[in-house]
Order: structure tokens, then C-alpha cells, then sequence
């Protein structure tokens, strides 16, 4: 990556931040809110329908990935999309003082997930097309690191700020002050990354006419669709996130709920010190380990080893479920194990979907295809998991998702490789 000047830019000034900004706004949506809504009183059925539904545009991002190709920059819509982003989070924090708060703040959310999964196509794309195969493998741990330290920073950090607020301030003035700070910090990014941004990756887009865009946006996914082994590997996405999809909404809400309802009973400040203080530094860990790991093993021989250490880490959740122990040590090593476990997993799905899947003419809209595919993978399982732990109980239902993960390393066992690896020797 150079400047104007052509100097080169190391990816440490871009990379962390650019993911951190990737990560904020699709955890909010997917973890944070879940817990505001829960202190205003929605039910767990209702709070996974709606914040699993307005993740669609995650899925369906693959329909306009192919115009960002042809129009602007990568480093366009990146910054217009952090800033953009930033703006609505504050509307979000303003809508909480109106009537019917639950239907503004949805919507609003609706189209931060607009903007959020245009600024990942974006992101994404400028990451390709700026570093070459084998450093994307060299730095895909430092990409997820950073990724998950917006999920701690959330889930943790802003969730712990959110209690000791509520305490001083009530819950609607709590969580309008926790909006205006992530709407703060991702303007400041979208600055930032103003400035920095600067690679031959943010090339000027060709001027073209709307036959041209949609003859153009009819080869991208038939080109797509002929890839080797694309329904396998359009299985294996679905499956790798599909047990974590059930999880993801109803953790949050397991954590909370009293221990007569089978849950935890924790305080917000609680659940912050557990994600924030336990989960942080194993996220980190087995992020960056993971990339270092694949590029010197290579990603063929590592997969099925990250696929494993991915999902069995929630047998933590079943066993807190059944056994809902008092300490708050025996609950952070619990998520300690299930944090290093995604945080060291997850980078080989990533990897795999830039080096298999993506690979090819096409790359930035090709990813955004199968980053879309996978997305659909965890946001059906999320509608269904308050309507299935709702039936089940807490206890009950980690123990289905345990039976979920299984496909998923079943699946990976097997899965073919197209290319060859970029092995660091």
C-alpha cells in the first residue's frame, strides 16, 4: 500500500483500524442491542426475530457488491460508509427518548446494517486488492483480531459503561449516551481512514452504462455459479457459522435472564467484565495465532484443526447452562474458552472464502457473494433461536446446538481445494 508520494504504508496503520470499524456497527446489531432491549422489557423471541431480520442486507450485499466495482472508490465507500454509519447511531440515541422506541431504533438499525455491509464490501475488497496472497494469510490474523476487539470493545466495554449508567442515569438515558459514543467513534474513524487510505487498490472507476452495469452484474454471478466445487463450498459456509448463529443472540440474553428462567442472573456491569476483562486478550490471542498457524501450515492442512477448535467451545455455554454456577471466574473461563476458540477458528473461514471461493476476475464481488452466503448461515438459525430456546429452556437448547456443530466439522473433514497454498517457510 503507498501514499500519493510513494512512500509505503504498512498495513498495521490500516488493517486494525479498518476491521475494528467493520466489526462495531455488526455487533451492536447482532449482541449489544439485544441486551438494551432486554432491559426495556422485549422478549427473547421477539428481540432474536428482529435483530436476526435486519441483518439481512449482510446476506443480500452480493445484489449491489458488483456496482461498487464500477463506481467511486474502495476508499470511497469506506469512509462514506463509517461516517454515514456513525451519524444514524446518533439518531439511534435520540429515537430512544420517543414514543414506541422499539420500532424507531429497529429501523434506524435497518439501515446502519445497509451501511455497515457496503462499508465490509468495501473494506474487504480494498484488503485483496491491496495486499497479495501471501501476506493477506500473514496479516488475516491481525484482520480477525482486530474484527473480534470490536466485539470485546462492544460486548464488554460499551455493555459495562451501559450498566454503571443505568444505575445513575436509567436505562433510555444510558443506552442514548452509549449510542452517541459508538456514533463518535465510528465518524473519527471514517475520518482517519480518510487520510490513510491511499493504494493503488482505490483506483478510478470506469464510466460505463446501466446495460453495461447489468450485463456486467449477470457475468459476475454466473462466473460465480461455474466456480469448482461451488456447492460444496456454498454448503460448508452455511454450516461453519450455523451453530454460532443459534448462539449469538441468545448468550447475551442467557446471561441476563434470572437463574429461576435457567439463566445467570448477571448485571450488565457483569456481562461487561466477562466479555471485556476474560474475553478480550483470548480473542486477540487466538486471532493473531491463527493467522500465523495458517500461513505457516498452510490452510489445507489447518481447516479441519480450526473447524474443531471453532465449535466445540460451546460445550462452555452447555455446561454453564446446566450447572449455572455462581462464580464469576468459572463464568469468564467459560468464555475465555468459547472467545479463543471463535477468535482462532473464524480466520480460517475468512481465509478461505479470499483464497477458494473469491479468487478470480471478479474478487472483491465474489467475496462479498460468499461473505453474503455465509451471513444467511447464521442470521436463520438467529430469527429461530429465541422461538427455539423459548421451547427448550436455556439447558436444553445448548444442547441442540452442540448437535448443530456437529455438520460443521463433518463437512470441513472433506471440503476440496481449487488453489494450491501460499506456505510461509
Amino acid at each position: 500500500m503507498w501514499h500519493n508520494s510513494g512512500r509505503k504504508i504498512s498495513p498495521v496503520a490500516w488493517v486494525p483500524t479498518l476491521y475494528f470499524a467493520m466489526g462495531m456497527p455488526f455487533v451492536v446489531l447482532n449482541m449489544v442491542c439485544t441486551l438494551m432491549y432486554k432491559g426495556f422489557g422485549v422478549s427473547d423471541s421477539e428481540i432474536a426475530l428482529w435483530t436476526s431480520l435486519i441483518m439481512l442486507p449482510w446476506t443480500l450485499k452480493p445484489l449491489w457488491s458488483p456496482f461498487l466495482e464500477m463506481y467511486k472508490t474502495k476508499k470511497f465507500f469506506v469512509v462514506f460508509t463509517q461516517v454515514l454509519t456513525g451519524i444514524i447511531f446518533a439518531l439511534v440515541a435520540f429515537g430512544l427518548q420517543l414514543p414506541s422506541p422499539f420500532a424507531i431504533t429497529i429501523s434506524l438499525f435497518a439501515v446502519i446494517a445497509l451501511s455497515g455491509s457496503t462499508h465490509d464490501i468495501a473494506a474487504d475488497g480494498f484488503y485483496m486488492a491491496s495486499l497479495s496472497t501471501s501476506e493477506q494469510a500473514r496479516w488475516i490474523g491481525w484482520q480477525g483480531a482486530f474484527y473480534n476487539i470490536a466485539k470485546i470493545a462492544a460486548t464488554g466495554g460499551l455493555v459495562y459503561l451501559a450498566g454503571v449508567f443505568i444505575d445513575d442515569y436509567g436505562v433510555r438515558n444510558a443506552w442514548m449516551i452509549i449510542m452517541l459514543i459508538i456514533g463518535v467513534m465510528m465518524i473519527t474513524l471514517g475520518c482517519y481512514h480518510g487520510l490513510v487510505l491511499r493504494s493503488a487498490a482505490s483506483s478510478s472507476p470506469v464510466n460505463i452504462t446501466l446495460r453495461e452495469h447489468l450485463r456486467e452484474l449477470c457475468d459476475v454471478f454466473v462466473d460465480f455459479f461455474q466456480k469448482k466445487h461451488i456447492i460444496y463450498y456454498l454448503f460448508f459456509i452455511i454450516l461453519y457459522r450455523f451453530a454460532e448463529g443459534f448462539v449469538m443472540k441468545i448468550v447475551p440474553l442467557f446471561l441476563k435472564a434470572p437463574r429461576a428462567e435457567q439463566g445467570l442472573g448477571l448485571t450488565e456491569q457483569q456481562i461487561g467484565i466477562c466479555y471485556g476483562t476474560f474475553g478480550a486478550a483470548a480473542f486477540v490471542i487466538g486471532s493473531i495465532l491463527a493467522g500465523y498457524y495458517i500461513a505457516h501450515r498452510g490452510l489445507r492442512k489447518s481447516l479441519f484443526s480450526l473447524a474443531l477448535v471453532f465449535n466445540i467451545p460451546f460445550v462452555a455455554y452447555t455446561i454453564l447452562a446446566i450447572y449455572q454456577p455462581e462464580s464469576l471466574w468459572l463464568v469468564g473461563s467459560c468464555i475465555v474458552m468459547e472467545y479463543f476458540g471463535y477468535g482462532f477458528g473464524f480466520v480460517g473461514l475468512t481465509l478461505f472464502m479470499m483464497q477458494q471461493v473469491a479468487r478470480g476476475k471478479h474478487q472483491m464481488a465474489h467475496y462479498a457473494f460468499a461473505s453474503g452466503i455465509m451471513n444467511l448461515g447464521v442470521m436463520l438459525p438467529g430469527m429461530l433461536s429465541g422461538f427455539v430456546s423459548d421451547w427448550l429452556g436455556y439447558r436444553a437448547f445448548f444442547v441442540f446446538v452442540l448437535l448443530c456443530a456437529i455438520p460443521a466439522i463433518l463437512i470441513t473433514r472433506f471440503v476440496p481445494f481449487t488453489f494450491t497454498d501460499d506456505v510461509i517457510n
